[in-house]
């Protein structure tokens, strides 16, 4: 009896334990990063994981509708790294990013493109009125006597000597 029990509770084990295993994986999310968080239009981007370190092997560039183009994996380094700056666009809003590992993994991060979103219609220009006042015209004014003309200490004199 004891060893039917003992049998019973190692097959119920292993079936709760083949249960959960696949759940666990399916919820394991790749460990990788996209910075920054929030980009001014048109600005640079970087992504980078780490296959020895929870990340995985790239099989794809990183793809989003607020990229520019496709961010390419163009630098290696220790442990599997794999990174690479990219290009956002101009049009503000919150973006996913998305990349497939080596394994198949499909994994994603979000972004902000900061800014406000463009109207659907642009405001119409407004004719400005300002005009500026126009300067006054200067008149010529001649000296005369010898307040007006500096005193004539240094004046050429009128005879000639």
């Amino acid at each position: 009896m004891l060893k039917k029990a003992m049998i019973g509770a190692l097959v119920l084990g292993a079936a709760q334990l083949a249960v959960a295993m696949p759940a666990a994986a399916e919820a394991k999310d790749v460990s990788w990063f996209l910075a920054p968080a929030e980009v001014e239009p048109g600005g640079q981007i970087y992504a980078e994981t780490k296959a020895a370190m929870g990340g995985c092997g790239p099989a794809t560039p990183v793809t989003s509708p607020g990229f520019a183009a496709p961010l390419q994996w163009t630098i290696g380094g220790n442990w599997g790294k794999a990174a690479g700056y990219g290009k956002v666009g101009k049009t503000p809003g919150k973006y996913v990013a998305t990349f497939t590992c080596s394994d198949g993994t499909k994994t994603s991060r979000t972004f902000t493109i900061i800014g406000t979103p463009p109207t659907t219609k642009p405001p119409k220009p407004t004719k400005t009125t300002s005009a500026k006042p126009k300067p006054k015209p200067q008149v010529a004014v001649k000296p005369v006597g010898a307040p007006q003309t500096g005193g004539g200490a240094f004046a050429p004199m009128a005879w000639d000597w």
